[in-house]
C-alpha cells in the first residue's frame, strides 16, 4: 500500500457526509474534500500544482517548513475559493507566471513561505481578496506582492525580501492594508501605488535596503503610513508624481543619497510628527504648480550633501508647522514666481548658510518663528521676492535679513540679535517695509541700507550694535519712531532774543520739505538722525532717529513694591537684593572688589500671593540700575519649554530665554519639569538646557522659578547644578485675613465702591473661615469674593425705584458670597 501522506479531516457532523480519509497527493485529498474540510498535509515535497476551489483549509500536519509545494511547471498554488493555507512553503521556477494566484473573495494564507523564481510571488486578480499574516515572501526573478485592479489584500506582521522588482505593487484601484510588515532588499520601490483609486495603509512596517524609492505613488494614488520607517534606498524614501497623495504621521525617512521626499505632478503629501534625516540631496523636493506638502510636528535634521533641506519650485507649496529643523547646509530654499512656503512657529538652527532663501518671485511667509545659529537668516534675492514674517527671531547668525534686487518683504515685530555683521542689510534697489523690529548686539550694523534704497521702517529700534543702530549711505529710506541707543538726545533750544532774530525771508512758493521747527521757536540745533556715511545732506524724506527712552527709576518701580498690600519678608529680601547690587556697583566704581552675586531667584508659595507682579518689578529695578539691558518680564510654563519630540525642547527653551535676554525668564510651576514619574519625560532636557543657559549668558538673563514650596524642592534636586545657580529662596506667605480685607478695600476704592463698617467685618470673618487647601486662590480669592459681591449688589438696588448714590456705591453684609 503506498504511503498515506495526507488526510481530510471531516469537520461537518452531518451523517449525510462520508467519513474522513487519508490520500496519496493533495490532488487526491482536495478532489475528496468538501467545503469546510481541513486537508491536512504531511511532511515531504509535492511535485503537483495545487488548485483550491473550495473553502476548506490545507496545512502542514506538522508546522511551519514541514511541507513544500514545487511543481516542475504552472502556478504552484491557485486559489479560486474562500480558502485557508497554512505553513506551507510553495516554490515555483515559471517566469512568466505568479507562485501564488488568488482570483476569490476571502483567501487567507498563514505562516507562509514563498520562495520562488516566477513573475510574482503572490498575485491577487481582478475583484480578489486575500490576508496573508506571518507570511514571507522572497522572489528575486519578479514582483513580490501584485494587487490587479480592484484586488484588496491585507498583511500581518509579514515579510517581502529580494524581489527583483516591486516589493509591493497595488495597480488599478487595489488596496493595500499593511500592519507590521518589513519590506527590504527589492529593486524599483518597496511598495509601488500607481492608478486612480489605488491605495495603501501602512502601520508600524518598515521598508529598507531598496534599490529604488521606498515608497512610489502615481497617477492619483493614495496613501497613509503610521509609525513606520524607510530607511537605506538608493533613491528616494518617498516619490511622489501626477496627483498622488500621501500622509505620514509618527513616521522616520532617514539614510538616503537622494530626496527624503520628491514631489510632481500636482501630488500632496501631508507629514504629522515625522522626522526627516541623513539624507543626501533634500529632506522635501517640491516642483510644480499645485504640488503641495504640509508639515506639522515635524523635525529635520542632519543632511549629508550641500543642497537645501526644503526646495519649492515652479509654483509648488509648502505649508510648516511646529517644525524644527536644524543641521543642515540650507534650510529653506523657494524659487521661481508663484512658489510660496508659508511657516508658523518653526525652529531654523545650525544652518551653514542660509536658513531662509527667496528668489525668482516667490514668496515666503513667516510666522512666530526662531532662526538660530545661521550664515544668513533670512535672505530675498531678487525683484518680486517677498513675503509677510511677524513675530520671528533670528539670533547668532552672520547676517539677519538681506534685502536685494528689487525684493520687498514685510517683517513685523521681528527681532535680531547677536549678528557677526549686519542685523538687516539691503543693497541693490532692495525695498522691504520694517515694522516694530528690534536688532541688537550685532558686531556690525543694526539696519544698513544701501544704493538709495527705498525701505520703510517704522517704529523700529536698535540697541548695542557694535558699529551703529541705523547706517544709511545715501538718501532713500523712510523711517518713523525709530530709536536707537547710539543716538544721544538732542540738547535743548537756548533761547534768542526776538531782537536778534532777522526777517523771513519772502518765499516765492512753499518750501519743498517741512520746517523742522515752527518759526518762534528760534534757530536750534537739528535733531538727530540716521548715520549717514555720505558726505551728502541728510535724507529729508527720513524721520528723525530718536534715542532710546529710559525706563522709570527704581524708586518709582520700589515704591509700587511697597504699596503691595502684605508681603513684608518678600520686600526685605528684594530691598536686600538691590542694596547689595548698588553698593557692589559703588565698590567697583571706588577701585574695589564687588562680590560676584548670583540674581536668579526661587519664589515658592501658594498661587495669587503676587509672585509675577514682584518679578515684574525685580526685573524693571534692576534695569534702572543699569544690572538689565530692558527689565521685562517673559512668563513661561512648562507647556511653553518642553516639545512633543527628541530635540524640540532644547530648541523651545532657548527660544524663550532668547526672548527674555536683557529681562526677567519667570517659569511659573517650574517644578511640572521636574515630575515625580518623569522617567524619560523631556521636561529634565529643559532643565538642563535651562543650566547651560545660565552658565552661558549669566550677565544678560536673571531666571525666577516659581511653584509650591515642596515641590520646588523637587526641581532644584532635578540637576546637580541646578540649585547652585540662584542666589536665594524667597518664600511668599499666604494672605491673611486682614490682608485680603485690604485687597478688597483696594478693590472697591478702584472701582468707586464703598464697604459698610458691618461689611469690614463679615468680610473679614468671611476670608478668616475660609479653608487653606492647595487649591486656595489668596490674591485671587479677594478679587473674586469682590466681583461676587458686585454681583449681588447689582441683583439688590436693580429692585430699587430711585436709588441714591450711596447705595450705588455701598456694599452690605448681605452682598457677600453665601
Amino acid at each position: 500500500m503506498a504511503e498515506q501522506r495526507v488526510r481530510v479531516t471531516q469537520d461537518s457532523g452531518s451523517r449525510w457526509r462520508r467519513r474522513a480519509g487519508e490520500y496519496d497527493t493533495l490532488q487526491e485529498a482536495l478532489a475528496a474534500a468538501e467545503p469546510g474540510d481541513t486537508v491536512a498535509v504531511r511532511p515531504g515535497v509535492f511535485r503537483e500544482a495545487v488548485l483550491l476551489d473550495k473553502p476548506v483549509t490545507v496545512l502542514a500536519a506538522d508546522g511551519p517548513g514541514s511541507v513544500r509545494i514545487s511543481p516542475p511547471a504552472g502556478v504552484p498554488l491557485t486559489v479560486t475559493a474562500a480558502a485557508t493555507v497554512q505553513d506551507l512553503i510553495v516554490e515555483g521556477s515559471d517566469r512568466s507566471l505568479p507562485a501564488v494566484l488568488v482570483t476569490a473573495d476571502g483567501a487567507r494564507l498563514t505562516g507562509c513561505r514563498i520562495d520562488t523564481q516566477a513573475s510574482a510571488g503572490v498575485e491577487l486578480g481582478d475583484g480578489a481578496s486575500a490576508v496573508l499574516r506571518s507570511c514571507t515572501v522572497a522572489n528575486p526573478a519578479g514582483l513580490g506582492v501584485r494587487l490587479r485592479p480592484g484586488a484588496r489584500a491585507g498583511l500581518q506582521e509579514c515579510e517581502v525580501s529580494t524581489a527583483g522588482q516591486a516589493g509591493i505593487a497595488v495597480l488599478g484601484g487595489a488596496a493595500a492594508v499593511l500592519d507590521r510588515c518589513r519590506v527590504h532588499h527589492t529593486g524599483g520601490a518597496g511598495l509601488l501605488l500607481t492608478g486612480s483609486g489605488s491605495g495603501a495603509e501602512l502601520t508600524g512596517c518598515e521598508i529598507y535596503e531598496i534599490r529604488g524609492s521606498g515608497v512610489q505613488a502615481e497617477d492619483g494614488a493614495v496613501g497613509r503610513l503610521t509609525d513606520c520607517t524607510v530607511h537605506r534606498v538608493t533613491g528616494n524614501g518617498l516619490t511622489l508624481d501626477t496627483e498622488a497623495e500621501l500622509l505620514l504621521a509618527g513616521c522616520r525617512i532617514h539614510d538616503l543619497p537622494e530626496n527624503a521626499a520628491d514631489l510632481r505632478g500636482r501630488a500632496r503629501l501631508r507629514l504629522e510628527r515625522c522626522t526627516l534625516h541623513t539624507f543626501g540631496r533634500g529632506a522635501l523636493s517640491v516642483w510644480d504648480a499645485g504640488t503641495e506638502v504640509e508639515a506639522e510636528g515635524s523635525e529635520i535634521h542632519s543632511a549629508d550633501g550641500d543642497y537645501p533641506a526644503l526646495w519649492v519650485s515652479d509654483g509648488a507649496r509648502l505649508a510648516l508647522a511646529d517644525c524644527t529643523l536644524h543641521d543642515l547646509p540650507d534650510a529653506l530654499f523657494v524659487l521661481d514666481r508663484d512658489s510660496r512656503a508659508s511657516a508658523a512657529d518653526c525652529s531654523f538652527s545650525r544652518i551653514r548658510s542660509s536658513a531662509v532663501s527667496v528668489s525668482g518671485g516667490a514668496t515666503a511667509d513667516l510666522t512666530d518663528c526662531r532662526i538660530q545659529e545661521a550664515g544668513t537668516g533670512l535672505w530675498f534675492r531678487d525683484h518680486g521676492s517677498g513675503g509677510l514674517l511677524t513675530g520671528c527671531e533670528i539670533a547668532d547668525v552672520a547676517t539677519g535679513v538681506i534685502v536685494a534686487k528689487g525684493a520687498d518683504p514685510v517683517l513685523r515685530e521681528c527681532t535680531v540679535r547677536g549678528a557677526g555683521d549686519a542685523g538687516v542689510y539691503v543693497s541693490a534697489q532692495g525695498r522691504g517695509t520694517f515694522e516694530d523690529c528690534r536688532v541688537s548686539h550685532g558686531r556690525g550694523f543694526g539696519f544698513h541700507v544701501i544704493d538709495g534704497c527705498r525701505t520703510v521702517l517704522t517704529r523700529c529700534r536698535t540697541e548695542q550694535n557694535g558699529r551703529a543702530g541705523f547706517e544709511f549711505s545715501e538718501a532713500g529710506p523712510v523711517t518713523e519712531g525709530c530709536v536707537s541707543d547710539d543716538v544721544p538726545p538732542p540738547p535743548p533750544a537756548l533761547p534768542v532774543p526776538r531782537t536778534a532774530l532777522p526777517p523771513a525771508p519772502a518765499l516765492a512758493s512753499a518750501p519743498p520739505y517741512p520746517p523742522l521747527l515752527a518759526p518762534a521757536a528760534g534757530p536750534a540745533l537739528l535733531p538727530a538722525t540716521a548715520r549717514l556715511t555720505s558726505a551728502g545732506p541728510a535724507n529729508a524724506t527720513a524721520g528723525a532717529i530718536a534715542p532710546i527712552p529710559d525706563c522709570r527709576p527704581a524708586d518709582e518701580a520700589l515704591a509700587e513694591l511697597d504699596a503691595l498690600v502684605g508681603l513684608a519678608t518678600v520686600k526685605q529680601e528684594v530691598r536686600t537684593l538691590i542694596d547689595l547690587i548698588t553698593v557692589g556697583r559703588r565698590r567697583r566704581q571706588a577701585g574695589l572688589k564687588a562680590p560676584s552675586l548670583r540674581r536668579h531667584l526661587v519664589f515658592t508659595g501658594a498661587p495669587g500671593t503676587g509672585k509675577t507682579t514682584v518679578a515684574r518689578l525685580y526685573g524693571e529695578i534692576l534695569a534702572s540700575l543699569g544690572v538689565l539691558q530692558r527689565g521685562h518680564l517673559v512668563e513661561v510654563a512648562r507647556v511653553d519649554l518642553v516639545g512633543e519630540h527628541i530635540g524640540s525642547t532644547a530648541i523651545r527653551t532657548a527660544a524663550a530665554f532668547d526672548r527674555a535676554r536683557g529681562g526677567v525668564l519667570f517659569i511659573d510651576e517650574a517644578y511640572a519639569l521636574a515630575p515625580e514619574d518623569g522617567g524619560r519625560d523631556f521636561g529634565r532636557e529643559a532643565i538642563d538646557t535651562l543650566v547651560k543657559l545660565m552658565e552661558d549668558h549669566r550677565d544678560e538673563v536673571v531666571v525666577i522659578v516659581a511653584g509650591y514650596t515642596a515641590e520646588m524642592e523637587r526641581f532644584l534636586a532635578a540637576n546637580p547644578g541646578l540649585s547652585s545657580r540662584f542666589s536665594r529662596t524667597v518664600t511668599f506667605p499666604d494672605y491673611s485675613a486682614e490682608e485680603l480685607l485690604e485687597i478688597a478695600r483696594a478693590q472697591c476704592a478702584e472701582h468707586e465702591y464703598a464697604l459698610a463698617e458691618a461689611t469690614e467685618k463679615a468680610l473679614q470673618e468671611h476670608f478668616a473661615g475660609l479653608e487653606r487647601g492647595p487649591g486656595f486662590g489668596n490674591g485671587r480669592t479677594a478679587r473674586q469674593v469682590f466681583e461676587t459681591m458686585v454681583e449681588r449688589h447689582a441683583v439688590r438696588v436693580a429692585q430699587l425705584a430711585d436709588p441714591s448714590t450711596e447705595e450705588l456705591q455701598l456694599l452690605v453684609p448681605a452682598d457677600l458670597p453665601l
